[in-house]
């Protein structure tokens, strides 16, 4: 049993150096270096990665699960600002940049396991391997890159393009979250989301 835990724990590892690998070259001793520097985890449903008001100790690659970022105003109200699935990244990066309290909530919406990376070791890595911080600059720029165009679609589309717009972008997210979690994230009610869903239905059969 212990054997068959190892063996799924290097092949997660490795996932995660392919998944570097495709961005930046690494030879095999830097990716020994940032094997060495993991630590796996692994979370139940609803349990909380990151929590508003704590300060994010850890950027998380995502192996199985998924997650929301989400912040809850001071009327208790929650809002959706994304969803992380296998391969991805989550964490509070504005509280892990600077080491000060978390804006967002980040939970998990099913059984999840990670591989983490806290900020000590993330700095020593930069040193030791420079490619890793050119690695984390493009996918920086990367989530920049989404993070405007989903508010250039917020305020130019209508809840049912912001709808098509995500279904069609992250179908496997779309299939896995609860409706209502779907909606707060798309800005609508989960009624009126509902309805968006009915009508498509029929155009589709017409």
């Amino acid at each position: 049993m212990f054997v068959v835990f190892i063996k799924l724990v290097l092949e997660h590892t490795l996932a995660l150096i392919r998944y570097i690998n495709k961005i930046v070259e690494l030879n095999s001793n830097e990716e020994q270096i940032i094997i060495d520097a993991l630590t796996h985890r692994k979370y139940l449903k609803d349990q909380y990665i990151v929590q508003q008001g704590d300060v994010c100790k850890c950027i998380n690659f995502i192996l199985t699960g998924c997650t929301k970022t989400s912040y809850l105003d001071s009327n208790g109200h929650e809002h959706i600002v994304m969803f992380s699935i296998e391969d991805w990244w989550t964490s509070d990066m504005g509280s892990f940049i600077t080491q000060t309290p978390a804006d967002y909530n980040i939970q998990c919406i099913e059984n999840t396991e990670l591989l983490q990376l806290n900020y000590t070791t993330v700095e020593e890595l930069f040193k030791k391997v420079p490619k890793l911080e050119r690695c984390f600059r493009k996918i920086t720029e990367r989530a920049l890159v989404a993070s405007q165009k989903r508010i250039i679609t917020n305020f130019s589309e209508t809840a049912k393009e912001r709808y098509l717009i995500f279904k069609e972008n992250y179908p496997k997210i779309e299939k896995r979250v609860p409706q209502y979690l779907l909606a707060s994230y798309l800005g609508i009610t989960k009624e009126f989301l509902s309805r968006i869903k009915s009508q498509l239905a029929r155009e589709t059969k017409s």
